[in-house]
């Protein structure tokens, strides 16, 4: 029989670490719900003492969430500890995560202690969160770069103090597939008490290895994988979840493992956190990316007419992907539009049903044909959006060759209309800066980028933007049919989430974890 490969989902931890794609309470319970109906078996929901608005986070994810176990990150300190078993405590399985570096670089320059305080440090650590919860997880962080006889004598006395699930982390994406199946193995040797707790391994794509050094791991004996859907995270990112569940699935035989997740919904989870991150995904990224089940070769088309098994080793519906579908057109009444989105695994409440139908209609006559994708995007824009200080009431733009573009903007700011005028660049340019003009929001626009929901002239358009703001990154997302409006709501998309945070003083500590 197969064994069953854990999959620990950092989406909300981890993935949010990643400049630009913090979440507010409302898209991290929307995250969290599509996690669930993935059948991920642990959420790590956040990092509750990092700030008051994380902590809120991950205790209204523990009080909603049924089914995976619930997870918060701790360093290995009590007043972090404390904070995480008050903010999971609610949950119908909650997990203490808690983590202490035992590389000597770390250990020397980082912490600045000493390898035995490390030890006392988390063995106490341990002892004093397994006073909450008998499900407690271990991370030595920077596991790869440690030293063998240290690494194994940390992981035996945390065992020994009650862990129950032992994280081995590569932080920085340092190793490589056969040193790092090798370091389980070596942990599985040596470890004379490894036999009472789950290995589990969170690496890094720093070198673009992470998947490849999880698919070792699990060669060797890891019974849990660490991951992020779209492979979202610090840096260069973490192992993909999609990635991780798919070779565990397309090569069962090789591995002889296998994922409890329902790998049908990989692609609505991948469009979720693309949409609420505002991270679009390269065209050309396994699984999900635009490309993965596209064949342009004429050689390959004529294979797959004949077998698709001939350039498929997976069929794009094992992953949720269909083709594009149209569904809905502008005679379409709200019973018929209810019932689409229902469908589509999206239950709205009433007042969230009745500005989704005012868009639906805005759209039908604008555009002919409407897709699933359209419908998402309209999801997006009403459920998912960031509370809106600054809301566009309207937008006129005027520009030709050899003139300077001109904008007038209306935003309802604090209850009341205010209009704006400005020149700019272009009409974008214009636009952006009578928006700062009217917020007074300093930002500086580190990337902007516009592409089509779906196919077509009449296609809807989404607009990114990338503003950093102090130091931080922000990302803002737009939908409309028209793209100069979108890229007006992405720049106030961003806007409102620096307005939200600066209200929320969401400022995380600068221990991100493993």
């Amino acid at each position: 029989m197969s064994r069953i490969i854990k999959i620990f989902d950092t989406t909300l931890r981890d993935g949010e670490q990643c400049p630009g794609a913090s979440m507010n309470r409302s898209e991290k319970l929307t995250v969290a719900r599509m996690l669930a109906e993935l059948h991920v078996d642990i959420i790590e929901a956040g990092f509750p003492f990092a700030s008051q608005d994380d902590f809120e986070g991950v205790r209204a994810i523990a009080q909603e969430i049924k089914g995976p176990i619930i997870a918060g990150l701790a360093r290995a300190m009590e007043k972090d500890i404390n904070a995480t078993w008050e903010a999971i405590r609610y949950a119908e399985r909650g997990r203490i995560h808690t983590f202490l570096a035992t590389s000597d670089i770390h250990i020397q320059h980082k912490l600045r202690m000493t390898r035995e305080q490390v030890l006392q440090t988390a063995v106490s650590a341990v002892r004093h969160a397994r006073k909450y919860t008998d499900d407690v997880e271990f991370s030595p962080e920077d596991a790869t770069r440690s030293d063998h006889d240290f690494l194994c004598q940390v992981i035996e006395a945390v065992i020994e103090a009650g862990v129950t699930t032992v994280n081995i982390p590569d932080t920085v994406g340092y190793t490589v597939p056969a040193e790092f199946g090798a370091l389980i193995r070596m942990i599985r040797n040596r470890v004379p008490n490894i036999d009472r707790a789950v290995i589990s391994v969170h690496c890094h794509n720093d070198l673009g290895l992470a998947v490849a050094n999880s698919l070792a791991a699990i060669c060797e004996g890891a019974g849990q994988v660490e991951c992020t859907v779209n492979g979202i995270g610090e840096r260069a990112g973490n192992a993909s979840l999609e990635e991780i569940v798919m070779a565990l699935r397309v090569r069962k035989n090789f591995f002889d493992a296998e994922t409890g997740v329902d790998t049908e919904k990989i692609t609505r989870a991948s469009h979720l956190v693309s949409q609420i991150t505002g991270f679009a995904v390269q065209p050309n990224k396994a699984i999900v990316g635009a490309n993965a089940f596209a064949h342009e070769s004429g050689i390959h088309q004529d294979g797959l007419l004949k077998e698709k098994r001939t350039y498929e080793i997976m069929t794009p519906e094992s992953v949720g992907l269909t083709q594009h579908k149209m569904v809905l057109g502008k005679h379409s009444g709200e019973h018929a539009f209810r019932s689409k989105l229902k469908e589509m695994g999206h239950s709205p409440n009433e007042e969230q049903m009745g500005e989704m139908f005012r868009l639906f209609k805005k759209v039908t006559e604008q555009k002919k044909d409407i897709f699933e994708e359209d419908l998402e995007a309209i999801v997006t824009e009403v459920i998912y959006r960031t509370p809106e200080h600054y809301v566009l009431k309207s937008l006129l733009v005027a520009g030709e060759t050899h003139r300077e573009p001109v904008a007038t903007v209306k935003l309802e700011i604090e209850g009341g209309p205010q209009t704006e005028i400005e020149h700019g660049d272009g009409l974008i340019d214009a636009i952006y800066r009578a928006i700062t003009k009217l917020t007074k929001i300093e930002a500086r626009l580190l990337d902007y980028s516009v592409k089509s929901v779906t196919e077509g002239t009449d296609a809807m358009g989404e607009a990114f933007v990338q503003l950093e703001r102090e130091g931080k990154i922000f990302f803002g997302r737009g939908v409309d049919t028209d793209v100069v409006t979108a890229s007006a709501k992405a720049y106030l998309n961003a806007l409102n989430k620096i307005a939200y945070f600066k209200k929320r003083g969401a400022i995380h500590t600068t221990q991100k974890g493993p």
